[in-house]
């Protein structure tokens, strides 16, 4: 649900602040008004595309929030800014986000029906959509089971395309495969730090004579003079208890440069000039330099390599049986896929005559009372939504023939059906928008179409941008967009009517421009039919909504 939106700088709103409640609110306003610019502010919440034209003239940025709260009491704060110059900033309870994340949120929160919104509903895919819905869990049980069957099929084809192409493409892969295998285990590594060590060998063996001539010098060093050095503290310091500490310090030191000239010893011992085993070294590292140059930038790469390949010529030599394995999966996958779609098309047929008796029923009581709609459920190729045309048909008048929706509906029958469908599929998320649903009709049209928004705010929050009295009069709140003129500049407002001022806003719809006597009386016999009407209708309106401009505080957590 819809607690309260906040809008700053957008288009010629310069800060408005609306609460919303439970049940249907009318939000009205002459044309040009914003009104519109309302759902527009919700659309930018939803994460549509933000364009940087909305933003008010002199304004450095627009800033929209939303402050909703979900069925089991969980509050969410969504906002969305759009600088005049740069790239719009998202948030999502005070986080930042990306209008992809805000827009996966918001569809759980907000069901929006803009005013290109029927359109959509001419699209087979969408046609489609709706009677699955309609068609409840069997359906998507069903289409579920389709679509995880064509990923397997897929799966399996891909893998047998992997394997290779015609006999011979697979022979001529699996000679090299050979070869290269053989070549990597004829270098017989001996582990992935092999040339490490062959390098540090190397170094030593180039350089035998100098590098024995130091471990000889450090040797004698340490052996004579250190040691002997060491071996005169420690008898002096010996000669006396208070030292007792140091003396025993001066030992261990002794113990280890004595160890450390043993190890200079048996390395200066290891060390000999072997010019044949230096040219082996040096061999083996060009051996291994040109493995890594094919087959890995490191002998750990080369090695995987060797294991990979290995892997993949088996797959080659064993091809028959692994073609055979992946054929007969792909086509129990493509059996199951076909399953699936004939059960799923079942459905689909059985769910089409009430849909369409449904929808029928509610365009009879929104003054249509000769249409018809009929679903048609056609074969076609198999796809990831089934092997099923969806088409909806209908006939606006008595003695014609049902037409495809594109052909046969005008914008206010389209506008119409929409909401017969919504009526009839009703489900999450519990706010629903509709802007212009009434298009294209007016009197006793408009009464029905009211009084079905109505029905539908009984278990649904409902905001409807409407210009008809008669939808209006349904509402259970009514918000108000009004032009005003402040320090030369045109802004928007918004107030919520209650009262005498909500007759006097219908009675300015009614009668176009102003009020009059007549007018006033029509309002307010639309406002007490209304009544009646909500009070034998399922549902009940809640606290009444409110509508606060300029600088009032917000309750709405702001993003930073």
């Amino acid at each position: 649900m819809l607690h309260e939106l906040h809008v700053v700088d957008l288009g010629i709103v310069e800060e408005v602040t609306v609460t919303f409640g439970p049940g249907l609110t009318a939000i009205t306003g002459e044309t040009g008004a914003g009104k519109t610019l309302l759902v527009e502010a919700l659309e930018l919440l939803l994460g549509s595309r933000a364009d940087p034209a909305l933003v008010r003239d002199g304004a450095t940025e627009a800033r929209v929030e939303g402050r909703f709260e979900t069925a089991d009491g969980t509050e969410h704060v969504l906002a969305r800014v759009l600088p005049a110059d740069g790239r719009s900033r998202a948030y999502v309870d005070g986080r930042l986000a990306t209008a992809t994340e805000l827009a996966a949120l918001g569809a759980t929160l907000v069901d929006l029906h803009g005013q290109h919104a029927h359109q959509r509903l001419l699209a087979g895919p969408v046609q489609r959509a709706v009677l699955d819905r309609y068609a409840g869990p069997d359906a998507a049980d069903a289409l579920r089971a389709l679509r995880v069957a064509r990923t397997e099929a897929r799966d399996h084809r891909a893998a047998l395309a992997e394997l290779g192409g015609d006999d011979r493409t697979r022979a001529r892969e699996a000679d090299l495969l050979r070869f290269q295998i053989a070549e990597i285990d004829e270098a017989a590594i001996t582990g992935a730090d092999e040339d490490e060590g062959l390098l540090a060998e190397e170094a030593l063996l180039a350089d035998a004579v100098g590098v024995r001539a130091a471990l000889d010098a450090a040797y004698h060093r340490v052996a004579q003079d250190a040691l002997d050095a060491l071996g005169a503290a420690v008898a002096a310091l010996g000669e006396h208890p208070a030292l007792r500490e140091h003396h025993d310090r001066s030992r261990a030191v002794q113990a280890e440069v004595a160890e450390f000239g043993r190890d200079l010893r048996l390395t200066a011992d290891a060390v000999v000039d072997d010019p044949a085993r230096l040219e082996a070294v040096r061999g083996r590292r060009q051996l291994l330099q040109q493995i890594r140059r094919k087959y890995g930038e490191s002998l750990a790469e080369v090695l995987a390599f060797a294991a990979e390949s290995r892997c993949r010529l088996d797959l080659l030599e064993h091809h028959a049986e692994r073609a055979t394995e992946l054929e007969a999966a792909a086509a129990r996958a493509d059996a199951a896929a076909a399953a699936a779609a004939d059960r799923l098309r079942a459905i689909r047929r059985r769910a089409a005559e009430p849909l369409a008796d449904a929808v029928t029923g509610h365009l009879h009581e929104l003054a249509m009372p000769r249409a018809r709609v009929e679903i048609t459920v056609a074969p076609t190729d198999l796809g990831d939504d089934g092997a099923d045309t969806v088409t909806f048909l209908l006939a606006a008048n008595a003695g014609e023939a049902a037409r495809p929706l594109a052909r046969a509906a005008s914008g206010g029958e389209l506008a119409r059906t929409m909401l017969a469908l919504r009526l009839v599929t009703a489900e999450a998320p519990a706010t629903l928008v509709f802007d212009e649903v009434d298009a294209g009709i007016g009197g006793e049209a408009g009464n029905a179409v009211g009084r079905l928004l109505g029905v539908l705010g009984g278990t649904a929050q409902v905001l409807c941008v409407t210009h008809l009295a008669q939808v209006a009069a349904h509402a259970d709140h009514q918000v108000v967009v009004r032009k005003a003129e402040h320090e030369g500049r045109t802004v928007a407002r918004a107030v919520v009517v209650e009262g005498e001022d909500r007759v006097g806003e219908l009675s300015r719809m009614l009668a176009g421009v102003g009020e009059s006597d007549h007018a006033r009386g029509h309002a307010a016999e639309l406002l007490a039919d209304a009544a009646r009407t909500r009070r034998t209708a399922p549902g009940a309106a809640g606290a009444a909504p409110g509508a606060r401009t300029g600088k009032a505080p917000r309750r709405a957590r702001a993003a930073s």
